[in-house]
């Protein structure tokens, strides 16, 4: 079944995490996960939400079940000395943040950026 909506959620502030977390939780409850796809995507120094020691683990555990996927931008790992094994295993890792959000840009996906 194809989503109604196509929604790229960006953090690069640690301080904007938990603003974002709210965000995509209220859009799932508005528009039900049947009806729209959501991707955030992660990158500077909020590239530590993706990392296995994120106090933020459970909630993207609960929101992935949900179907939200989450991109690590593989420039801000490396800024940040970050290896795959040190990133939650739920992430996909894209080569920069800024290549993701185009891409998905111009294949009709909204953009947020809290």
């Amino acid at each position: 079944m194809k989503s109604a909506y196509k929604v790229l959620f960006h953090v690069d502030y640690l301080s904007r995490i938990d603003l974002v977390l709210e965000n995509v939780n209220n859009l799932l409850a508005d528009l039900g996960e049947s009806n729209v796809k959501i991707e955030l995507v992660a990158n500077f120094e909020a590239i530590t939400l993706l990392t296995n020691n994120s106090k933020y683990k459970s909630q993207l555990k609960e929101l992935a079940a949900h179907g939200v996927i989450f991109a690590a931008c593989a420039n801000a790992m490396r800024n940040h000395n970050l290896t795959k094994k040190e990133m939650l295993d739920l992430a996909i890792i894209v080569p920069s943040a800024v290549g993701e959000l185009t891409k998905k840009q111009s294949k009709g996906w909204g953009y947020i950026r809290p």
